[in-house]
């Protein structure tokens, strides 16, 4: 009597745990559950895939300019409209399919590439093996048939075909099927899989699903047209590897003082002048270049025309009214830009005034617009071996470029006068910035004439200058606020 007592009782129990065990597990018979994976070989792949939640309304702070405000209200709408077209296009032009979350489950029989899959756009390229390891694989327990499907949907899939032991449909489509009694033969087809994209494009993706079973995975394809290398000749002196830019406007007397300065250090480094001032003075000295342009262009304009004019791996940028002292040490900069070839801007000091900032941006509602807080004298970690310098959102307007980088950029010339957060408003997430305090320049005092008086007309923005700035940055940055901090 007891024993079959303590049966009934290890049966009900047993019942319990398992019907504990298939409610647990029916949650993950449909989307992963929304958590971080624990184990980083897996956090790039997935099962099934997850479309990103829109991003909420970011957060504005009591002192922030709220651009819709500043918008005039009889074309408010109108701006809005434009603005949110634009922003998708932008948004088409720029995310791929390869932005998808992805989540990877446990205990799968499925061997694929996690990344570094690669192809041309339009080319046949086999899933590469890895020091003789196939990327694509199945380890599955003896069965009479063993059945894989592999799908894309960006292009086509092709393996060999053998008619003994093995059944391939699809080969060319974008939909593989391999079916075969011997697990070897149909492993080794699967190592013979090549992908083509079948239409051109030059930096997009495919997702493919590999299936056995019931058993899903999913892993990156990235369609790439591979970038020609463009190789700087580095010379032997500074000359070869540095040009100094700058911009002037009815500063003539403040130029000759800087060019005086640079040839006092540097005398055979070439020089490029934007000039938009009212009445141009002719400039006559070796290795110099001055470009005349339309009067009154502005700031932005003139840093635009004087970059395109480099030839050198890197341009050193320098207001007209800086001059060059002891401390001005080009070498220095260029030493820590080669040392860190992901850097694409290092700033010095001026007058020993190392000014820095820091970007913080919310993406937001894409209806609204993102939140972009400016922080000054904010930075991040410095720089291996170089504890004098640390990277930044922004530098002082004093720094050392790679002039690819900033002419993919570009200054917008729609900002003529004071604009210099700006340019790196536009470059965050291209520039890597980064600021250093062992190089500086110095300031030249200001002097009080007719000339001046007719520059601070121009340079100081008044009131519509400001609105003008905000409504910019409304519809270009399709952001909802900004501050400064």
């Amino acid at each position: 009597m007891f024993f079959n007592r303590f049966q009934l009782l290890f049966a009900v129990c047993l019942m319990i745990l398992m019907a504990f065990y298939f409610i647990d597990f029916s949650k993950y018979r449909g989307e992963p559950p929304n958590i971080t994976p624990t184990t980083p070989e897996r956090s790039h792949v997935s099962r099934s895939s997850v479309t990103r939640p829109l991003p909420g309304s970011c957060t504005c702070p009591q002192d922030s300019y709220i651009l819709k405000d500043h918008l005039p209200k009889e074309q408010s709408e109108e701006l809005k409209q434009r603005r949110a077209r634009e922003f998708q296009l932008n948004k088409n032009r720029t995310t791929s399919v390869l932005s998808r979350l992805l989540f990877a489950l446990p205990n799968s029989p499925l061997q694929y590439p996690i990344q570094g899959y690669t192809v041309q756009p339009l080319t046949s390229t086999v899933i590469p093996e890895r020091i003789s390891f196939p990327a694509l694989g199945l380890h599955a327990e003896k069965r009479k048939s063993y059945k894989v499907v592999l799908s894309v949907s960006k292009g086509i899939l092709t393996t060999e075909i053998q008619h003994q032991y093995v059944t391939v449909k699809g080969s060319g489509e974008n939909k593989l099927i391999i079916e075969s009694s011997n697990l070897v033969i149909l492993n080794s087809l699967l190592a013979k899989v090549s992908y083509t994209s079948t239409i051109y494009h030059i930096n997009t993706g495919d997702l493919a699903t590999f299936q056995f079973e019931n058993h899903e995975v999913v892993f990156p394809i990235a369609i790439k047209q591979p970038h020609i290398p463009v190789l700087y000749d580095m010379g032997t002196d500074i000359s070869s590897q540095v040009t100094i830019t700058t911009k002037t406007f009815l500063r003539y007397r403040e130029l000759k003082v800087l060019l005086d300065s640079i040839r006092k250090f540097y005398n055979n480094i070439k020089v490029i002048i934007a000039d938009d001032s009212l009445e141009p003075e002719p400039i006559h000295r070796e290795n110099i270049l001055h470009y005349i342009m339309p009067p009154a262009q502005g700031w932005f304009a003139g840093r635009n025309l004087a970059v395109s004019q480099v030839t050198t791996k890197y341009f050193l940028w320098v207001d007209d009214d800086f001059v060059f002292t002891e401390k001005t040490k080009i070498e220095k900069l260029v030493e820590v830009m080669e040392a860190n070839p992901e850097l694409d801007v290092v700033g010095g000091a001026v007058e020993e005034n190392q000014f820095y900032f820091t970007l913080i941006y919310e993406e937001g509602k894409e209806n609204e617009g993102g939140c972009l807080y400016r922080k000054s004298q904010g930075k991040f970690h410095s720089l291996p071996g170089y504890p004098q310098c640390f990277l930044a959102n922004g530098v002082v307007n004093f720094f050392l470029a790679r002039t690819d980088a900033v002419q993919k950029v570009g200054f917008d010339p729609k900002l003529q006068r004071v604009a210099h957060s700006e340019f790196f408003m536009d470059g965050l997430g291209s520039l890597l910035v980064a600021s250093c305090s062992h190089v500086s320049i110095g300031h030249q005092p200001k002097t009080a004439d007719s000339q001046s008086s007719i520059y601070d007309k121009y340079r100081n923005p008044g009131e519509n200058d400001e609105e003008f700035k905000l409504q910019l940055h409304f519809y270009k940055n399709n952001l909802k606020c900004i501050t400064y901090g």
